[in-house]
């Protein structure tokens, strides 16, 4: 990265954590260039700011130990650059295109700057097609698009990271394009155990991983992001191939945004973002795009803090995507995973034109059935199941049906849940849907649908009562085998006619006439027809028998 002419050298005036002051008596450099410093040249600044005539302010993408006023620092001539080329597949490498997969550096590869334009609207492709993951719930109610952008919205801890990797899984394998993994601010152990997870599959060939850690400094986490396009955008422009680009979590870049503009001295604005944020994200979200060689297409996750989706990082996310996909605490709570909320979450592809005018059909038919089951939770918790009307009954029984069958065992989480991972094509799920939606399962029983694949899975048999009902007098006789326990009884009860007899009397001035047929009916084995009437007073006479003796 060393410049042909003679070097342009400086000095460091101020350092300040992250924030290095360097004057120049020679030739400022322009903006986004790096410098060099330190034992080595290995601590690494970029110029964010010319602060007058001799001085220019930049940040450190390294930790600044070491540094003291007066040490030479070097310019290199130009911006950050990123390895691009074939030799990149299989790899991990950090901010600066460094290998840190303990392998040796990658050769023949070309170095391209990471501050890149988007492709102009002229080069982009207006075509719209269904991008599918193997997921039922995303693939019919918020179906993704090839070369779009979908978030995954969430608090900590719902799961945005398993539906990451499990997207990974699923569409890696049959994806005939690259695959590129960009961490921002995450942990190191799911990168390590990601690599290891991709390596174990085959799949690694065709995919490159950039991390930019939550241990490193906010300069070099807030740069990840286009090192990582950058490549991307070598794949699609050069190569002609298709992209899947995944990025966890983009939230963790605007707060480094945030960060580094705290720590250039700019006022924020609300709730303490920096006042660029806007500017900051286009310039990153808008490279990914469609053009007419190739796709990009986006999963991202996107931390909301405090589960509040009004936050401005969610908000100026959301004006970007194509997909949202909100995950909802509450049904994780329930064990409905994915927690996907289907009411909440959102994509502009679930249209007839795009989808197909039964997809669309089915799609908005979940959704009503869902809306109207949510509305009916609290009639249903003051005053029970039992007062709502027929048609409400049937809503609330498809309502769960249908969310026990959206939800689905994940191959990256086979080792905690011991369920065998499914991958379900857009065809089973609909039909599924739609055969739920017809009450073809209304006698099963809830636990049956969930965590299945297809349908055709589904567990238990359904219930026989309904079917067998008209014909009680053929199956009742098989209950005469209830009342042989109390003919067991029967020496223990025949000294006891005198208490029967003053039981007899005490329900004459009693009005609680009910107990001499139920007597009767236990010493004379009474005809079939009668039992439904008796079958549950034996218990109450033997516990009056008690009493009285």
């Amino acid at each position: 990265m060393s410049a042909t002419f003679p070097p342009n050298l400086g000095s460091v005036a101020t350092v300040r954590g992250s924030v290095v002051d360097v004057r120049f008596d020679g030739r400022l450099p322009p903006i986004y260039s790096v410098l060099r410093a330190g034992v080595e040249n290995k601590i690494i600044i970029e110029v964010l700011a010319q602060s007058d005539a001799r001085h220019v302010r930049g940040i450190a993408l390294t930790p600044t130990q070491g540094l003291a006023r007066g040490m030479v620092v070097t310019d290199t001539g130009g911006p950050l650059k990123a390895p691009v080329g074939k030799a990149t597949l299989s790899r991990m490498f950090d901010v600066f295109g460094t290998a840190i997969d303990r392998k040796p550096a990658p050769v023949d590869v070309q170095w391209r700057s990471v501050h890149r334009a988007p492709p102009p609207l002229a080069r982009r492709s207006t075509k719209s097609e269904i991008f599918e993951t193997g997921i039922k719930v995303i693939d019919v109610l918020v179906p993704l698009e090839r070369g779009g952008k979908a978030g995954l919205f969430g608090g900590a801890g719902v799961g945005k990271t398993v539906l990451l990797t499990e997207m990974i899984h699923n569409m890696i394998g049959h994806q005939q394009g690259v695959s590129i993994f960009c961490g921002i601010g995450e942990r190191c152990r799911e990168g390590e155990e990601l690599y290891r997870e991709m390596k174990a599959a085959g799949v690694l060939p065709n995919m490159v991983m950039i991390f930019g850690q939550m241990n490193e400094p906010p300069g070099s986490r807030f740069r990840v992001g286009h090192t990582a396009l950058t490549m991307a955008e070598y794949f699609r422009d050069d190569e002609h191939r298709d992209v899947l680009l995944l990025i966890d979590n983009i939230f963790r870049f605007i707060q480094a945004g945030m960060e580094v503009s705290g720590l250039m001295g700019q006022m924020p604005s609300r709730l303490g973002y920096q006042p660029t944020m806007g500017t900051e994200l286009s310039g990153l979200e808008e490279r990914i795009a469609n053009t007419d060689t190739g796709a990009i297409t986006s999963i991202q996750a996107v931390y909301v803090p405090a589960d509040d989706f009004t936050d401005p990082a969610a908000v100026h996310t959301f004006a970007h995507l194509s997909a949202s996909i909100v995950l909802s605490r509450k049904r994780a709570s329930e064990g409905l995973f994915p927690a996907i909320d289907p009411l909440q979450s959102s994509s502009k592809m679930a249209t007839p034109g795009i989808v197909g005018e039964r997809h669309y059909a089915l799609a908005q038919e979940i959704r009503r059935t869902l809306a109207q089951y949510g509305e009916l939770k609290d009639i249903i918790a003051m005053l029970g199941l039992e007062q709502l009307s027929p048609e409400d009954r049937k809503v609330v029984v498809r309502a769960r049906l249908l969310e026990r069958f959206l939800t689905q065992p994940f191959f990256t989480t086979e080792q905690f849940t011991g369920l065998t991972g499914k991958l379900v094509s857009l065809k089973d799920a609909l039909d599924g849907c739609e055969r739920i939606l017809h009450d073809e399962f209304k006698d099963y029983p809830e636990s049956g649908l969930y965590m299945i694949g297809p349908i055709s899975e589904a567990k238990g048999k359904p219930k026989p009562v309904p079917a067998a009902a008209p014909a009680q007098p053929d199956t009742k006789p098989e209950v005469k085998a209830h009342p042989k326990p109390a003919d067991k009884d029967k020496p223990a009860a025949t000294p006891d006619v005198k208490t029967q007899q003053k039981l007899k009397t005490e329900s004459e001035t009693n009005p609680k006439v009910e107990h001499e047929p139920v007597a009767q009916a236990q010493v004379k084995a009474v005809p079939v027809s009668s039992l439904p009437e008796t079958k549950p007073q034996p218990k109450d006479e033997h516990a009056d028998v008690a009493h009285a003796s």
